[in-house]
């Protein structure tokens, strides 16, 4: 068994070409089922090399190839992936 905050300290990793895509953040489950759907996972792209833009990519179940002890081995397919969030300002 697995729970998951254990599953939100494993880096995930395209099974492709061993890139890291970023941390588990959360999960979508399919409550009349008992399923996960999906991998929500945050990620960070750099602007110059300094300030970042955080996106969410989702990763259906079906892509999710291994679940090791330290990564999640994932397929580049059939993503989503969404707009960078935008930050409040106080």
């Amino acid at each position: 068994m697995i729970t998951l905050s254990s599953m939100q300290m494993k880096d995930i990793i395209y099974i492709e070409d061993g890139t890291k895509l970023g941390h588990l953040t959360d999960i979508e489950i399919n409550v009349d089922y008992g399923r996960i759907v999906n991998l929500i996972v945050a990620t960070k792209s750099k602007v110059l090399g300094v300030f970042g833009e955080e996106r969410e990519v989702i990763i259906p179940w079906e892509n999710v190839m291994r679940i090791g002890q330290d990564v999640i081995l994932v397929k580049k397919s059939n993503f989503y992936i969404s707009e960078p969030s935008e930050k409040k300002q106080t």
